[in-house]
């Protein structure tokens, strides 16, 4: 896929200069710092130096103390608790969190995590239900519950306290628990929003261990599940996030718990070089699959798993639903192109809108991202439940999904999401009507849009500037994620040395050198079509854009471009 280049620019061009004389780097670096918000020589000291003991103070959060003296006096008592939680990665995290947390204290606890098909997302009746049946009184929600008004009040009728640690927007309506910590709520005045719904979860842990008299140190050998939490849940890796990650994966790294260890050991990925890109792409997709394709209990119990046997047993039985998942995705995106080949003027389309009866409603979601990385459209994947249509909506840069479901709420029995994704529900038969519908309002507000995705681009960079000292600057900006992303750099007038191949699943790879710069190997990931232009281009007549990432071989470590996009220079 090409894309239209845009060069990121700073707010305050004088910044630049002037960050770059106070901290004594390359122009390039502090240019970097300042697109991302980063102007002083404090912003920056906080921005590389901050620490575990640069955390907020979890009582800023509205209901902690409540919360957290409620938690401290059932581990107190004894009381019999749950944990529940949501089927994703962010949820069974959170779940793993606060349970291992509460088991460490000798607590009677148990956890729930509803059926994705069965029960849906948030907490359920059927989960007040067992909480009841096991004599619990007192429910801990993660990841879930800000909206769950009617289940919360019949939580209170049976005599159980309920504590909500959420971290999703709230509705017009708070429910009437016991405690409500959500740094969305309108009336929170905690500094930092973005936490994950784990990240909640440990700030309640941190909380509940200051009201038991005990050092915050406790809560840090979780921080681990807190990084697959963030790096996965795509929260903004700034703030406490980014300090939370940090920690999190020097404990991935060095000794990662049983669990972790025997997935990673399963699919030949070594501690030492775990970072959120690995995360994404390779443990979170496996921990999700259990719930995207029904039950989520085998992740939590990989999660929790103490010894290396449990461990390696419920690692593999992920790898095998993972598997299946895969084969799922696969089948069913080769299906949705298939339907879309058959499509007339699709090139006219605004968006796209499939349906399937039998399409599996965990897997639609990932479907739907990959249309939009391929055809660049906002695009609804829907397939039939008990006779309704249900599915996944994905957006582009620059259009609000969710706002414009809420233009057609008059067709939709449900809907809910944010800017990017969401969810809806309608009746079959209007799945015509509602496609007409939507495509007019995508063609209302993007009357003007091309069409072709954008790459957002840092800076030009010189290859012959990357060097062991630039490359030492630029880790220390890691971890990267949403708001503080991998930098995108373009090098002009490149060279290409070696004749590129293909090689794996349809990479591109080959070697290149710029003016005097050292021989660097680059490589784009399904990017085999892009074989002829790099092939045929003149010497010295090629663009990139590129990521700089380190490539490990054989107990080797090189610095790597790792491509983006490639175009040839204009004459």
């Amino acid at each position: 896929m090409s894309f239209r280049w845009i060069y990121r620019e700073p707010e305050d061009a004088d910044a630049v200069a002037t960050l770059q004389d106070r901290l004594g780097v390359e122009e390039i670096l502090a240019r970097l710092l300042v697109l991302r918000n980063i102007t002083t020589f404090e912003q920056a000291h906080t921005f590389f130096r901050s620490s575990l003991e640069s955390l907020y103070d979890p009582y800023l959060m509205k209901d902690m103390d409540k919360a957290a003296a409620r938690v401290a006096k059932a581990v107190r008592n004894n009381e019999h608790i749950v944990v529940y939680g949501d089927y994703d990665v962010d949820g069974t995290t959170a779940t793993s969190i606060v349970y291992s947390f509460l088991k460490e204290f000798g607590c009677c606890v148990d956890y729930y995590i509803p059926h994705r098909f069965k029960e849906g997302y948030g907490i359920s009746p059927e989960g007040v239900e067992y909480a009841k049946e096991i004599n619990a009184t007192l429910l801990i929600s993660v990841d879930c519950g800000i909206t769950a008004i009617e289940e919360t009040k019949m939580a209170n009728e049976l005599g159980i306290d309920v504590v909500i640690c959420d971290h999703h927007t709230a509705g017009d309506a708070i429910p009437e628990a016991l405690a409500v910590l959500d740094p969305k709520r309108p009336d929170c005045p905690y500094p930092f929003e973005g936490l994950s719904g784990a990240g909640v979860g440990f700030k309640l842990v941190q909380a509940t261990l200051t009201e038991l008299g005990l050092p915050q140190t406790v809560a840090y050998k979780y921080l681990d599940l807190l990084a697959i939490s963030i790096a996965s849940d795509i929260v903004p890796v700034v703030d406490e996030n980014r300090i939370l990650m940090r920690e999190g994966l020097k404990i991935l790294n060095s000794h990662p718990r049983p669990g972790i260890k025997a997935l990673m050991d399963l699919i030949n990925l070594k501690p030492g070089n775990l970072n959120g890109t690995r995360i994404v792409f390779s443990i979170g997709p496996r921990i999700n699959a259990a719930g995207r394709l029904g039950d989520a209990k085998i992740a939590v119990e990989l999660l929790i798993a103490e010894t290396e046997a449990e461990a390696n047993a419920f690692a593999h039985q992920l790898e095998a639903i993972n598997i299946k998942r895969r084969t799922i995705d696969s089948d069913t995106m080769d299906r949705a192109v298939e339907m879309l080949e058959d499509v007339k003027d699709i090139e006219d389309l605004n968006s796209l809108v499939l349906h399937h009866p039998d399409w599996h409603l965990g897997v639609i979601g990932i479907v739907a991202s990959r249309l939009v990385d391929k055809f660049y459209r906002p695009t609804i994947m829907l397939s039939t439940v008990d006779g309704l249509a249900k599915g996944s909506a994905r957006s582009i840069q620059g259009f609000n999904v969710y706002e414009a479901l809420k233009e057609c709420e008059d067709m939709l029995i449900q809907f809910g999401g944010h800017e990017y994704a969401a969810g809806l529900t309608l009746k079959e038969e209007d799945i015509a009507e509602f496609r007409k519908r939507f495509n007019l309002i995508v063609d209302k507000h993007l009357s003007e849009k091309i069409f072709e995705p954008e790459l957002a681009i840092d800076a030009m960079l010189n290859l012959e500037d990357v060097n062991t000292k630039f490359w030492k600057v630029l880790r220390q900006f890691e971890p990267f994620g949403p708001m503080n992303m991998r930098p995108i750099f373009t090098s002009e007038n490149v060279k290409v040395t070696m004749t590129p191949t293909i090689v794996g699943n349809g990479h591109i790879k080959f070697k290149v050198r710029q003016g005097n710069s050292a021989e660097f190997e680059a490589i784009g990931f399904n990017m085999h079509e892009y074989l002829p232009l790099v092939r045929d281009s003149e010497p010295g007549k090629l663009c990139i854009a590129y990521v700089l990432d380190e490539n490990h071989w054989n107990g080797r470590t090189s610095l790597q471009l790792r491509l983006k996009d490639v175009k040839k220079m204009e004459d």
